[in-house]
């Protein structure tokens, strides 16, 4: 038995499905932030997702892009707002978190002289480490916000110090 908003209901068994959301930010000491404050600029980057189940299987590369960011005046406002990246639309069997790597970040800000390019990389096997390398998997807090109970992960560009956090939600429901 399960206890719902509605009254018990009986046979059902509880599942779960996920939401990860996405914001990127800068550190304080960011070159972004330190020279080009008002600045447009966009950033796009990967995301290599992994999500199995019985129910549900997924395995692939995400890519969002976001145009037109403006950077802000200063530390602690983000460079993009928290953003609906991905969610699942089948209930399954609790089975841990998804697999989320952020692989690649790239991206410019401001024009001519003054324009900083970003282009940052995980670090692979047998290759020289990348100029500006990609540090993904860094567990933050969980916590709770509007949408609910999620686990947080950021990967950090060494460089260019951007922030691309991931929130993952999950979601009870049945099955």
């Amino acid at each position: 038995m399960v206890l719902t908003p509605g009254g018990p209901v009986f046979g059902a068994e509880m599942g779960v499905r996920h939401r990860i959301d996405v914001m990127v930010s800068a550190e304080p000491d960011a070159p972004v932030l330190s020279r080009l404050k008002g600045a447009k600029g966009e950033l796009s980057f990967t995301v290599r997702l992994s999500a199995n189940s019985r129910e549900n299987k997924f395995f692939g590369m995400l890519r969002p892009s976001f145009l037109d960011i403006v950077v802000p005046d200063g530390p602690g406002k983000p460079l993009v707002q928290q953003t609906k990246l991905w969610e699942e639309d089948v209930c399954h069997q609790r089975r841990g978190l998804p697999k989320v790597t952020v692989t690649q970040l790239s991206g410019h800000f401001a024009e001519g002289e003054g324009r900083i390019e970003i282009s940052a990389i995980n670090r692979h096997i047998g290759v020289l480490v990348p100029p500006d390398e990609l540090t993904p998997g860094i567990k933050l807090e969980q916590g709770s916000d509007s949408f609910g109970l999620f686990y947080a992960f950021r990967a950090q560009s060494r460089n260019s110090r951007l922030n691309v956090d991931l929130k993952i939600y999950p979601i009870d429901c049945f099955l």
